[in-house]
């Protein structure tokens, strides 16, 4: 019988998470269980129960390991904008996709109904280092802008493509509107709402 290799702590939690990545990607947020990722990384249940203690636990670390990945690329993009290197579409499409296709929108939206609120946390806090980090190349409106690119993005992850259907709009809308935003942004100061 072969025997399996030892990993690191670190490493087997990295192969776990890569694991619940792949699983929400493929098949929702229902689908990231303990029973499952084990099997997906070929480790046992109690050795994910150890490194996450619960379900709740695998999917806090797997939200806080998606908004780090996710926020240093967009961080990138920001910067690469701002410094004439990129684009704001980039920003914007690596934000949009972060929620749909990356499953960060399905999985904040499964935690929210399975009553896992705090499981936001990491999310929220890596958009708030991620807005402290590049606020020398924002506007003074970095926090309000921010905030209307996340909603938008999580919005349309949930029901942007039935809605711009139904209104008979293009699929890309909310994405067009999201760069015209940020692009009116970069020419000129942008008025807080209140």
């Amino acid at each position: 019988m072969p025997t399996r290799k030892r990993l690191s702590q670190e490493e087997s939690r990295w192969r776990a998470l890569e694991a619940a990545r792949e699983l929400l990607i493929e098949l929702g947020p229902q689908a990231v269980t303990l029973k499952a990722v084990a099997a997906r990384v070929g480790r046992t249940h109690a050795n994910l129960l150890h490194h996450f203690g619960s379900a709740s636990g695998l999917q806090k670390a797997l939200a806080s390991f998606l908004a780090n990945a996710i926020c240093a690329r967009i961080g990138e993009a920001v910067i690469a904008s701002r410094t004439g290197s990129g684009s704001p579409r980039e920003v914007v499409d690596l934000t949009f996709d972060a929620f749909d296709s990356g499953g960060a929108g399905a999985l904040a939206s499964w935690m929210l109904l399975s009553g896992n609120e705090d499981a936001l946390d990491p999310i929220v806090e890596a958009i708030h280092d991620l807005v402290d980090d590049i606020k020398e190349y924002g506007s003074g409106s970095m926090r309000e802008i921010t905030l209307t690119l996340v909603l938008m993005a999580m919005g349309d992850a949930q029901m942007g493509g039935s809605l711009s259907h139904a209104l008979g709009l293009p699929r890309t809308t909310a994405r067009d509107m999201a760069e015209r935003m940020l692009v009116a942004a970069a020419e000129g100061p942008v008025l807080p709402i209140a």
